[in-house]
């Protein structure tokens, strides 16, 4: 199969509402991420790989319909907004979740404000917990 298909055009057999093995789900998430979906930025004088959240919506939505998340905890410390979240997967095994968090400045004057950000970072965060993109923190 071609790295460069649309999350759409993978695996028919996902396409089902029936639920499957969160080993199954575990499995097509942790296969690469399609390339043209990696984004690079420069942080701390490293160059970083990582995924946007509504690519890891797209890939969530495919191989593990159903899924939900909610905000567990926000919370401000020394100027950061930290923010946890928990991603649900209803699977064969019942409703299995992940937690992580995220972070930012208050003031931050990258794109986005504080809340979105850090609830960008803890959904991909939480998403490499079921194997999406969990390869990239290797690097």
């Amino acid at each position: 199969m071609s790295e460069e298909k649309n999350v759409e055009e993978l695996d028919s057999k996902n396409e089902s509402t029936e639920l499957r093995s969160i080993r199954d789900i575990v499995k097509d998430l942790s296969k690469p991420v399609a390339k043209r979906h990696l984004r690079t930025r420069k942080q701390g004088g490293k160059e970083l790989t990582y995924i946007s959240w509504y690519d890891a919506v797209k890939y969530l939505d495919h191989y593990a319909p159903g899924w939900n998340y909610e905000v567990r905890t926000m919370n401000s410390v020394g100027g950061k907004l930290i923010m946890t979240i928990r991603l649900s997967v209803p699977c064969l095994e019942g409703l299995v979740y992940r937690e992580a968090t995220g972070q930012e400045e208050e003031e931050t004057t990258s794109y986005g404000d504080s809340s979105s950000n850090a609830e960008s970072m803890a959904l991909r965060r939480a998403a490499a917990k079921f194997g999406l993109g969990l390869y990239l923190y290797d690097k």
